[in-house]
């Protein structure tokens, strides 16, 4: 498969640098630093799972420079995602599909909109990664999973191509019954433990440890099944202490990459995640006052960051 990977930062870098190593044609769109890095010296991961390296890895610095692809994967911010769905077009050829990485839930949406739903599946991955350095991606812990599916949850020989190219070379992967599910399931967990992590400044081991905020995150939780149910979103009961084990499961020093960006002043997801579980609730008439406070608590801060004020 010719695949292009649009923002390869942590997830992009990681998820793209596999495609890689299982053969595909892979292309990174990248800029600034990290562009350069990787044209002078490949494209380096260090991982839990064990290092790699894409020696002579393909990059471009837009779109227009690759040409139609098979698949895009876009793995930029979700705050980024109308801003690229425009430049989109070069990469398509008559099949082309584009499958989102957002934390978040409304990327597809957004996608859909501009460039046609028959173009976009739904996606997710669950991951600690980021860029160390230019050229240098860290996957920091936190089994690399990746999730994908026609939007009608029908099965699809393209879907079944990625899915096999991402087993082949060993990267856990699946084509869920009902991508919309899946994909808030993943929403419960990163928007309550973001914004819970960004407010105390806490990593992942010491909310699950202090009585206080695991209460809170289980509310947080909570907040988004019942917004999820309110629009038709079919999770399961028992969602909340999945996740909550999911959490145990996890590094004790791991972070949220919203919690990491809002901790070094840079704009983030707040609105993505915190933000539109509280969009949502107004929405539907669903109470969430834990998120309402979380988005109130950092919503200075991220102006701020935006030079709003």
């Amino acid at each position: 498969m010719k695949v292009a990977v649009y923002g390869s930062g942590g997830v992009g870098g990681y998820f793209g640098g596999q495609l890689a190593l299982a053969g595909e044609q892979v292309y990174f769109i990248a800029r600034g630093t990290h562009l350069q890095a990787i044209r002078e010296n490949g494209l380096e991961v260090a991982s839990t799972k064990g290092d790699f390296k894409i020696l002579r890895a393909l990059t471009a610095e837009k779109p227009s420079e690759i040409g139609p692809v098979d698949v895009v994967l876009v793995a930029v911010k979700a705050w980024q995602v109308p801003e690229i769905a425009p430049t989109l077009e070069p990469l398509f050829g008559p099949d082309t599909f584009v499958v989102p990485l957002e934390n978040g839930v409304e990327s597809a949406d957004q996608l859909a909109t501009v460039i046609g739903r028959e173009r976009v599946v739904g996606g997710l991955c669950k991951i600690i990664s980021y860029i160390e350095a230019p050229g240098k991606i860290k996957h920091a812990g936190a089994e690399p999973f990746i999730a994908f599916g026609e939007l009608d949850n029908s099965k699809s020989e393209r879907t079944e191509k990625l899915l096999q190219a991402f087993k082949k070379v060993g990267v856990a992967s699946k084509i869920p019954d009902d991508i919309h599910a899946a994909v808030w399931e993943k929403f419960l967990f990163i928007a309550s433990i973001s914004g819970i992590g960004a407010v105390t400044r806490s990593p992942i081991g010491t909310l699950r440890t202090v009585p206080e905020t695991r209460s809170l995150l289980e509310e947080a939780m909570q907040e988004i099944y019942d917004v999820a149910l309110a629009k038709g979103i079919h999770l399961k009961d028992t969602v909340i202490s999945k996740t909550m084990g999911f959490v145990d499961q996890l590094p004790a020093s791991g972070t949220s990459s919203m919690q990491r960006d809002i901790a070094e002043g840079k704009p983030s997801e707040l609105d993505a995640q915190n933000g539109a579980v509280v969009r949502f609730g107004k929405e539907r008439n669903v109470s969430t006052p834990v998120h309402a406070f979380i988005y109130s608590c950092l919503l200075p801060t991220e102006l701020k960051a935006r030079g709003k004020i």
